[in-house]
């Protein structure tokens, strides 16, 4: 046995894979780095180390049967054999290309573990900028390049609870660290922990090599809605309200809206253009009410609705405010409607493409939390803002602007938009449609793959980058500020004591030193009411008018309405006589 080696080749051996026989299990383990001297060739060229992943791993005994196996518990496993499949990566060449070896190796050679140089040279974990964690199994930091993240766009996926919004906040850490902008579409209340100073063990933090910070400065939250619904928001979101467009407003309204209701739009903001140089949503509202059509009622309802959410205003949040460097703009949506919320995130994303074209932002990256909801897979919904994220997906990158996509249901994410992602960050997925979407749309994906998707714990992702050769385990370091994504604990949540409700605090009125004014009475004009005329003197239909006062503090007698005075007279006898005389003549008067 070779000093330090852990292993040796044997039996069939082949350019892409080979059997080791494990002599040191402790080195040895699924998903472990090994190396091999490679000189079968009689090129120099060819004589280096040769970088391997173990991917199976299985151990077996010839001496140990069935019976002694019913006979109790086994106590001397010195005769165990210990079997593993390697898998080739390969080795650098002198300009730095991966190249395989092209002639097999010889069994009996030894295998070693690999070392730190060797596998970050041959994985390509060269960046030095991003430090997002250790691969897995090793001391080895994971380093990303910033300008490859952003540039080339980043997809974060896993199922609910895996850790997929603590590794993105992990991200925009390293990302704030270098000054880059961001903008970040928050749904559900989580980034704005980015402000406070993360806790945790000194060993966790040490193990990672980072120290606890707070970001409190550099994080600015808005919110759509009001403070009263989101009181820990920094500043009010609005979008520009003056002088909309028909293509402005076309964009809000619902998929039932048709030609005839955009005719009317159409209409009402040419009278509006012609008669005011600036005008507001109020405006448009009045001038759809004078159109004759009964369909006016729908635009009405549309408009009033849109007006109604307050998010219009004349003082609109400017995007150069949302977008400065080292600086971080959460758009907190709690409490904001979905429609509305797919509203906001295509009118911003717009302004933030338009801007990013004509230089008036410095270059940065927007990330887009629950991308399902804003650009889901056609098929499953529609929303207003997903065309304006497939285009940032497919030309953002020659205007240096970045997207990272967050989601938990890969499947249902725009394929236009996921195939974009040069980066991805997969955490733990089950769901056999989110794992067949992982496979066809991102590369590098096999079925090795899709196996470790299924058993990652949480806080292990799976890195497939354009800069890495193939997908290696990264153990996620721990992150710098307060994690803001905790599930609620429902039992411990249960067993605490509720806390009585305050008690309510009265207020006396001041004593005013100047006299109360006396009440002022106002004379009360007397209101005639119909009633009935005295019986000795009624006629039919005969009415008579009485003044009737009301008398303050006295309760006033309820009297029924009085009978409909009859439009016309009843007939008398003779009236009654005549209108008979037509039967007497056709069949006679005693009948």
């Amino acid at each position: 046995m070779v000093r330090g080696s852990v292993g040796v080749i044997f039996g069939e051996t082949g350019t892409f894979e080979f059997k080791v026989m494990v002599l040191d299990s402790s080195k040895v383990y699924r998903g472990a780095y090994v190396k091999v001297w490679h000189d079968a060739s009689s090129d120099e060229k060819d004589h280096t180390w040769v970088l391997g992943q173990v991917m199976a791993i299985k151990r077996y005994s010839d001496s140990f049967s069935i019976e002694e196996a019913m006979k109790g518990q086994r106590t001397d496993k010195s005769d165990d054999k210990i079997v593993a499949e390697v898998m080739i990566i390969g080795s650098r060449d002198e300009l730095g290309m991966l190249r395989a070896p092209v002639i097999p190796f010889s069994p009996g050679s030894p295998i070693f573990a690999a070392d730190e140089g060797l596998t970050r040279s041959v994985l390509g974990l060269t960046g030095n900028e991003m430090s997002i964690g250790l691969l897995e199994g090793t001391n080895i930091k994971v380093q990303l390049s910033v300008n490859s993240l952003v540039q080339k766009h980043c997809s974060i996926l896993a199922k609910t609870g895996s850790g997929k919004s603590y590794t993105a906040s992990v991200l925009l850490e390293e990302l704030l660290d270098h000054n880059i902008p961001l903008l970040i579409l928050d749904p559900h209340s989580e980034y704005s922990s980015l402000k406070v100073e993360g806790e945790g063990s000194e060993e966790d933090f040490a193990r990672f090599g980072v120290k606890p910070k707070g970001y409190g400065s550099n994080i600015t939250v808005y919110t759509p809605a009001s403070k009263a619904l989101n009181p820990d928001a920094d500043e009010l979101f609005r979008l520009n309200g003056m002088n909309l467009t028909v293509n402005d407003l076309i964009s809000i309204f619902p998929d039932n809206f048709s030609t005839t209701h955009t005719g009317i739009l159409y209409e009402a903001i040419q009278k509006v253009r012609a008669e005011m140089e600036t005008y507001t949503i109020d405006d448009i509202i009045f001038e759809v009410g004078n159109d004759k059509s009964k369909a006016k009622w729908i635009v009405i309802n549309s408009l009033e609705q849109i007006r109604d959410t307050n998010i219009l205003s004349p003082n609109p949040t400017s995007i150069e405010e949302l977008f400065q460097k080292g600086k971080a703009s959460v758009i907190d949506f709690k409490g904001v409607a979905p429609e509305l919320q797919s509203m906001i995130v295509a009118s911003l994303c717009s302004s933030l493409f338009e801007s990013r074209k004509l230089n008036t932002i410095p270059p940065g990256m927007l990330v887009v939390e629950e991308a399902h909801n804003y650009a889901p897979e056609k098929g499953f919904s529609k929303t207003t803002s997903t065309d304006i994220l497939r285009t940032i997906a497919s030309e953002g990158r020659k205007f240096g602007l970045g997207m990272m996509v967050i989601s938990q249901r890969p499947a249902r994410v725009d394929k236009n938009v996921l195939s974009q992602c040069g980066t991805q960050v997969i955490m733990k997925v089950t769901n056999p449609n989110d794992l067949k979407a992982i496979s066809k749309g991102l590369e590098g994906v096999t079925s090795y793959v899709e196996e470790e998707l299924m058993r990652l714990p949480p806080g292990v992702a799976m890195l497939v980058s354009n800069e890495i050769e193939r997908p290696v385990l990264v153990d996620i370091r721990i992150r710098k500020s307060k994690h803001g994504g905790e599930s609620v604990n429902v039992l411990k949540a249960a067993r605490t004591v509720t806390p009585p409700p305050p008690p309510e605090v009265t207020y006396e009125e001041p004593e005013t030193p100047t006299p109360a004014r006396a009440p002022v009475r106002r004379e009360v004009p007397p209101v005639s009411a119909p009633v009935a005329a005295p019986a000795d003197t009624w006629e039919p239909g005969a009415m008579m008018d009485v003044p009737v006062m009301e008398v303050p503090g006295q309760e006033k007698e309820f009297t029924p309405p009085p009978k409909r005075k009859p439009s016309r007279a009843p007939r008398n006898d003779d009236e009654k006589e005549g209108g008979g005389k037509l039967f007497k003549k056709l069949f006679g008067a005693n009948r």
